[in-house]
């Protein structure tokens, strides 16, 4: 198996969509399919990055499967952008004293 990062995950913009319906609800993979305009087969490609990524998880309920958001793993990324944030604000603050 790739090794895959969260960035990964949220690079693409129907990975994105897709977090954000689990976000919502689990759902199976052709309940999530109906939302895309694609293949199921490409959707599937899609949740198995993000389970790769481990951003989504799957549950088995009888013979459906259920995929779920991982929101501990997001974390990851707040962790990242935190580092620059500080950076962010004191240009900000520093542009809002050239402004005012």
């Amino acid at each position: 198996m790739i090794r895959r990062d969260i960035f990964q995950a949220i690079a693409d913009p129907t990975r994105r969509a897709i977090l954000a319906l689990l976000a919502l609800q689990a759902m199976t993979p052709n309940a999530l399919a109906e939302h895309f305009n694609s293949s199921r087969q490409a959707v599937s490609k899609h949740i198995k990055i993000l389970t790769e990524c481990e951003v989504v998880k799957q549950e088995q309920t009888g013979r459906e499967i259920y995929y779920h958001f991982n929101a501990k793993k997001m974390k990851e990324i707040d962790l990242w952008l935190e580092q620059f944030k500080k950076q962010w604000e004191d240009r900000f603050d520093q542009l809002d004293n050239l402004i005012g």
